[in-house]
């Protein structure tokens, strides 16, 4: 085994050559756990600071995995790392920081079309190989409308992808690419674990990247994935997302000054389990579940001044169990269930334990915000209070048409329009 990885780590360098100059340890063996190669210093296994780096030793893993573990310092990425299944990436702690690259962005001067592979830009100066980009135009400029690749070659202002496009994009349409891209990718891949790293998204230089195509960590089309101990900070999109999966966890993580939301499961992606997390000073939602996130657990967590709501949850969003979790002072409610109709309202959920308080910091909001018409929510020994700030209105607010709300055992106290607003 250990000839056979250096004879891949000697391949892999040709191909990566063209990106960075770094030089191998021949020294790559077998643990009792598993295969580890290190990256980062002189004495790693790959030396060099880099996604390109870090890639190396992925790809030079065995297809039953191993781990790849880094060095403290800082790795410039201008690509996401990609994981494929049974690897496990860890860092050495704070110490170990993934960062973002200097974004960098130019208007298409030609249309880009569904299932092209090249993009004509005004000005290819600040892109190259090996970096990944996100391709949109005005009317389709979020979510499964963007497109994201990586740059194979670029010749004069013509830049070449690995990934056809998703949609026709017109130049005349206000049309771009930019350079963003996430920080880790796990995409069509199982039993992948992320731990004990920073990812630095340097959101000041860098354009907003689509949650639904990328993160600070991106989980797209997998299963049993684990996310633990990992601080993600200053993403210019979404901190952790993840679409498409199942058995996704994410727990001991604190993510903070996102762009966009902070956690955001989604699209199909039952058995989630949120657990433990500090999800804090993101510019839109704490945690936004998005749509048929469902049989999961959201527990031991703290969602806090963030720009809107601590927890948005909507459409199909059901038999989820909130648990011992502490909301404060969001700019709008604590949690908000967003306008749904009968048949696809959040139904079967359970609130129990949860201290959500002062919340409505920009100006107004409400301990329970439900816009929605779930059947069975459930509100149980829960504390919702206003410690006299008076920014959280009411402990719980109900359209007319909501079902009947089972509360019991809540502590309700200090709002200035009471306990309970109906309209």
């Amino acid at each position: 085994m250990k000839n056979l990885l250096i004879v891949l780590l000697l391949i892999s360098n040709a191909v990566y050559a063209q990106y960075e100059n770094f030089e191998i340890d021949a020294l790559v063996s077998p643990k009792q756990d598993g295969i580890i190669l290190t990256v980062g210093g002189p004495e790693a296994d790959v030396q060099g600071f880099t996604n390109w780096s870090i890639q190396l030793a992925v790809d030079a893993l065995p297809a039953e995995g191993g781990t790849v573990k880094l060095d403290p310092g800082t790795f410039e990425l201008k690509d996401g790392v990609r994981l494929r299944s049974n690897i496990h990436l860890t860092g050495s702690g704070e110490e170990t920081i993934l960062k973002r690259g200097r974004g960098y962005k130019s208007r298409l001067i030609d249309d880009a079309d569904y299932a092209e592979l090249k993009l004509m830009v005004e000005d290819a100066s600040g892109f190259e190989p090996g970096m990944s980009v996100q391709i949109w135009d005005g009317p389709q400029s979020g979510c499964w409308n963007v497109s994201a690749a990586t740059i194979t070659d670029i010749q004069d202002n013509v830049i070449y992808i690995d990934k056809y496009l998703i949609r026709d994009y017109n130049a005349d349409d206000d049309g771009w690419v930019s350079n963003a891209g996430s920080g880790v990718l796990v995409y069509e891949a199982e039993n992948v674990l992320v731990s004990n790293l920073v990812i630095d998204g340097d959101k000041e230089h860098n354009e907003k990247m689509d949650g639904c195509n990328g993160g600070g960590i991106a989980i797209l089309k997998s299963k049993n994935v684990t996310i633990e101990h990992v601080h993600v900070k200053d993403f210019n999109g979404e901190g952790i997302t993840w679409q498409i999966t199942e058995n996704v966890t994410v727990q001991h993580c604190e993510i903070e000054g996102s762009g966009n939301i902070g956690l955001h499961p989604g699209t199909g992606s039952p058995k989630s389990k949120i657990l433990n997390n500090n999800v804090h000073h993101n510019t839109v939602d704490g945690m936004f579940i998005c749509w048929r996130v469902h049989h999961s657990v959201v527990k031991d967590n703290q969602f806090h001044h963030n720009g809107r709501h601590g927890i948005c949850t909507g459409h199909k969003d059901s038999d989820v169990v909130f648990e011992n979790n502490h909301v404060f002072e969001n700019g709008s409610d604590g949690v908000n269930l967003r306008q749904e109709n009968d048949r696809n309202s959040p139904h079967r959920n359970t609130f129990i334990n949860n201290l959500v308080e002062n919340n409505g910091q920009s100006g107004e909001g409400y301990g329970f915000a439900v816009y929605s018409e779930p059947q069975d929510l459930v509100l149980k020994d829960n504390i919702i209070r206003d410690t006299g700030k008076g920014t959280q209105k009411a402990a719980v607010f109900l359209l007319e048409k909501v079902p009947k709300v089972k509360m019991e055992g809540n502590e309700i106290s200090g709002h200035p329009e009471g306990k309970l607003v109906v309209k």
